[in-house]
């Protein structure tokens, strides 16, 4: 009988000891598969943390950078999510979308403002330098004095500056041009675009063309050249020419702009292309400090009315050759009947005055005035008998020379306007500088 009560008390004590070792491997198992999942669980939040430190400090600034400049590019997560945490990797991108979908509304709603507020300031500009332009044509024709001609001139040339850079400013922010012209023979349109800029005495036009722009594009192409022209003259040297020349193609005419300046890099050959091609918005707040808006408002006159610029070859000075190419759908015929402009008059050999034969005559001999373009009222480079070298600018009249030939030219238009004289009372020619003229 004691016998089988030890041995049931063993069985018991062994089964026990067997339940306990079952439940121990089974708890080392558990306690196992915890750690595992703790450890999971807390490499889990330490490569949330790190995304989340590498979004905020990384990913999201060269996102918004790269909303300014397009061929940024932008840096990925630092794991691979789609394998380690599909559904975090899925929320951040999520974040990045909805953060470039914001600041890119907010981006083209503060470019729209500025374009808006810049616009309105350009016209307020635009209309005082107009007045202004009007008050120094009416000193004009009241002023013969050659000195105060001279500073008129300065002061007109200064205004047509100041005019085109507002000019160029509406444009880009959506205005247009702002003024309706007839239809001008291409020399007369380069020669406009040319008195519009600082240095227009390095401009050296080559070889006329018998072809016209039509009305529509006549301010649009001047203003293209003169943006063009304007950088050819900052970027090279002053000692310098900048050469312009007509090509005549099956389909339009080319008009080429060559500088002996500095040449662009493969990079701002890129940059210009994509502002000439007018195919993208101008992000007004990318033009640099000081603003450079030559080439963008080249690319939306472009765009507009359907000429095209570039800039992608190089010159044979050394320097950068620009090309305004007008096709034929913008071209028409010369107008009968050159614009007149006054040619400064002055002594010529043997006491005769040099001749005028594109100014108009009233019925007693003496000169008519004829209002002509702003663009055409700041004294230009005389024409040489042979083209200058590229690197010497082609010689000019001085400013008091032209001055007193126009003060000459306003004194006669004043007597032809005084009326007929009386039978048999000479009507006494201009002088210049107090010279009398009579043969």
């Amino acid at each position: 009988m004691e016998q089988t009560l030890l041995a049931a008390a063993l069985v018991v004590v062994a089964a026990a000891g067997v339940a306990a070792a079952v439940q121990l491997a089974r708890q080392r198992r558990l306690t196992a598969e915890l750690r595992d999942q703790n450890a999971a669980l807390a490499a889990g939040v330490e490569l949330r943390d790190k995304e989340l430190r590498h979004l905020a400090d990384v990913r999201l600034p060269e996102l918004m950078d790269s909303l300014h400049n397009p061929g940024m590019r932008v840096a990925g997560p630092l794991h691979d999510l789609t394998r380690k945490a599909p559904a975090f990797g899925q929320s951040l991108q999520t974040v990045m979308d909805l953060f470039a979908g914001s600041a890119d509304r907010v981006r083209a709603r503060a470019d729209q403002s500025a374009k808006s507020t810049l616009r309105a300031m350009m016209r307020a500009v635009q209309s005082l330098a107009n007045e202004q332009q009007l008050a120094i044509s009416s000193m004009q024709e009241r002023h013969d004095d050659p000195d105060v001609l001279d500073g008129l001139l300065r002061i007109d040339h200064m205004n047509a500056q100041l005019g085109r850079r507002a000019q160029a400013t509406a444009v880009l922010c959506g205005s247009w041009p702002g003024q309706q012209r007839s239809a001008s023979s291409m020399t007369d349109v380069v020669r406009g675009a040319t008195s519009r800029i600082r240095d227009y005495l390095r401009i050296n036009l080559e070889g006329p063309v018998n072809v016209a722009i039509t009305s529509r594009a006549v301010e649009p192409v001047v203003l293209t050249l003169a943006e063009l022209l304007d950088n050819a003259a900052r970027h090279s040297r002053p000692d310098t020419a900048v050469e312009v020349n007509f090509r005549t193609a099956h389909n339009g005419v080319a008009i080429t702009i060559d500088d002996a300046g500095v040449a662009m890099d493969a990079e701002e050959l890129q940059r210009a292309a994509e502002l000439l091609s007018g195919e993208t918005s101008v992000d007004v707040h990318r033009l640099g400090d000081p603003p450079r808006v030559g080439f963008a408002v080249a690319g939306v006159l472009a765009a507009r009315y359907g000429f095209s610029v570039s800039v992608d070859s190089r010159s044979p000075y050394g320097g950068v050759r620009a090309v305004v190419f007008v096709p034929s759908s913008l071209l028409t015929e010369v107008p009968d009947g050159p614009r007149t402009r006054p040619a400064a008059s002055g002594g010529a050999e043997g006491g005769q005055t040099a001749a005028a034969p594109d100014v108009p005559s009233t019925e007693h001999g003496l000169p008519k005035r004829s209002r002509v373009a702003v663009a055409d009222r700041v004294p230009e480079p005389d024409e040489p008998d042979e083209p200058a070298p590229a690197a010497w600018a082609a010689p000019v009249r001085p400013a008091r020379e032209t001055a007193a030939g126009l003060g000459a030219w306003q004194r006669g238009t004043r007597s032809g306007r005084a009326g007929t004289p009386p039978a048999g009372t000479p009507v006494p020619p201009p002088s210049v500088e107090g010279k009398d003229l009579r043969p």
